[in-house]
């Protein structure tokens, strides 16, 4: 799989694909994460990306012409699965939605800065807009990481245990059941029995069991979902 990513701000995308789950992905050649300044299509040698709103009003907006420019740059070199837009008015991000898209072969994402992108980018680029969650950020850096990170860690061969993403939360509605690890008594606290017992079957009922619990007490909506 391919990600490629326009931000403003590259800098702040250094980190999170330079460790842990996505550096090994990336090692194992399963995963490749491209980041591109936004400021490569400028309109002008000052560096300028982004203009006054029309209407006026508070905040800055990202132009038209850096953005169709360097969507239509990539276009040219690959087809795109989804061309995503991250901002907060869109559909949430959700496990099934990384599902779906850890299928795909090459994905570009805009990060929106500032006010948010000219609309008409959005209607005429985009094929799909995300939030990862209700509330606002300084741009769309960290909402492309962390939809870099649910996507890639499902990609086969790249956790070392390729079973552990199928219990993570959110797999089929259910949040994941508790875990333990050694000792099996720490400070009087006790493993449950039934988890040192050996029977796979019962484990695997108990911990649907507790998930199902757990959902219920926690997020009940998506047992209804």
């Amino acid at each position: 799989m391919r990600i490629d990513i326009i931000t403003v701000l590259p800098e702040l995308l250094e980190s999170p694909f330079a460790h842990s789950i996505l550096k090994r992905a990336k090692e194992k050649k399963l995963l490749e994460i491209f980041v591109h300044p936004l400021r490569q299509w400028a309109i002008n040698e000052y560096g300028q990306i982004d203009d006054y709103q029309f209407g006026g009003g508070a905040g800055m907006v990202m132009m038209c012409e850096p953005l169709a420019n360097a969507i239509e740059f990539f276009r040219k070199e690959r087809k795109y699965d989804e061309i995503i837009y991250m901002t907060p008015d869109a559909e949430l991000l959700n496990q099934s939605m990384a599902n779906a898209l850890s299928l795909k072969e090459n994905l570009l994402i805009i990060s929106g800065h500032y006010k948010g992108i000219d609309e008409r980018i959005r209607r005429h680029f985009i094929t799909k807009e995300i939030s990862i969650g209700d509330y606002v950020l300084s741009g769309g850096e960290l909402p492309a990481a962390v939809l870099a990170d649910a996507i890639g860690r499902l990609l086969p061969g790249v956790l070392n245990d390729e079973t552990s993403a199928l219990f993570d939360s959110f797999q089929d509605n259910l949040l994941a059941p508790p875990v333990y690890t050694r000792p099996a008594e720490f400070r009087g606290w006790k493993v449950p029995d039934i988890l040192l017992s050996g029977d796979p079957a019962k484990i695997a009922d108990w911990r649907y069991e507790e998930s199902v619990k757990k959902t219920a007490e926690r997020r009940p909506g998506l047992l209804n979902d």
